[in-house]
Protein backbone atom coordinates (compact mmCIF):
# COMPACT_ATOMS: atom_id res chain seq x y z
CA UNK A 1 0.00 0.00 0.00
CA UNK A 2 2.89 2.38 0.83
CA UNK A 3 3.53 2.15 -2.90
CA UNK A 4 0.67 3.58 -4.08
CA UNK A 5 0.51 6.40 -1.90
CA UNK A 6 3.62 7.40 -2.68
CA UNK A 7 3.12 7.08 -6.43
CA UNK A 8 -0.32 8.77 -6.20
CA UNK A 9 1.33 11.81 -4.12
CA UNK A 10 4.46 11.71 -6.89
CA UNK A 11 1.86 12.28 -10.05
CA UNK A 12 1.24 15.85 -9.93
CA UNK A 13 4.75 16.35 -9.92
CA UNK A 14 5.49 14.38 -12.48
CA UNK A 15 2.55 15.76 -14.33
CA UNK A 16 4.26 19.06 -13.80
CA UNK A 17 7.74 17.78 -14.93
CA UNK A 18 6.23 16.36 -18.30
CA UNK A 19 4.21 19.62 -19.00
CA UNK A 20 7.65 21.53 -18.67
CA UNK A 21 9.62 19.33 -20.48
CA UNK A 22 6.66 19.24 -23.39
CA UNK A 23 6.53 23.07 -23.52
CA UNK A 24 10.61 23.35 -24.14
CA UNK A 25 10.63 20.80 -26.77
CA UNK A 26 8.17 22.99 -28.45
CA UNK A 27 10.04 25.94 -28.58
CA UNK A 28 13.41 24.98 -29.08
CA UNK A 29 14.69 24.76 -32.35
CA UNK A 30 18.55 24.00 -32.09
CA UNK A 31 20.20 23.02 -28.70
CA UNK A 32 19.66 20.08 -26.11
CA UNK A 33 17.42 19.37 -22.89
CA UNK A 34 19.36 18.31 -19.81
CA UNK A 35 17.19 16.52 -17.19
CA UNK A 36 19.03 16.04 -13.80
CA UNK A 37 17.32 13.23 -11.24
CA UNK A 38 18.16 12.66 -7.52
CA UNK A 39 17.04 9.76 -5.32
CA UNK A 40 14.34 9.28 -8.51
CA UNK A 41 13.14 12.41 -8.33
CA UNK A 42 13.68 15.54 -10.95
CA UNK A 43 15.27 18.31 -9.51
CA UNK A 44 16.22 20.19 -12.55
CA UNK A 45 15.52 21.16 -16.21
CA UNK A 46 18.47 22.64 -17.99
CA UNK A 47 18.10 24.30 -21.58
CA UNK A 48 20.60 25.01 -23.78
CA UNK A 49 20.02 26.55 -27.16
CA UNK A 50 21.76 27.71 -29.89
CA UNK A 51 21.32 30.69 -32.26
CA UNK A 52 22.46 30.52 -35.36
CA UNK A 53 22.73 33.20 -38.00
CA UNK A 54 23.27 33.59 -41.54
CA UNK A 55 26.11 35.64 -42.24
CA UNK A 56 25.95 34.95 -46.19
CA UNK A 57 26.01 38.14 -48.49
Amino acid sequence: MALILESSVREPRLSEVATQIADILQEIRFGSIEITIHEGKVVQIERKEKLRFDNKK
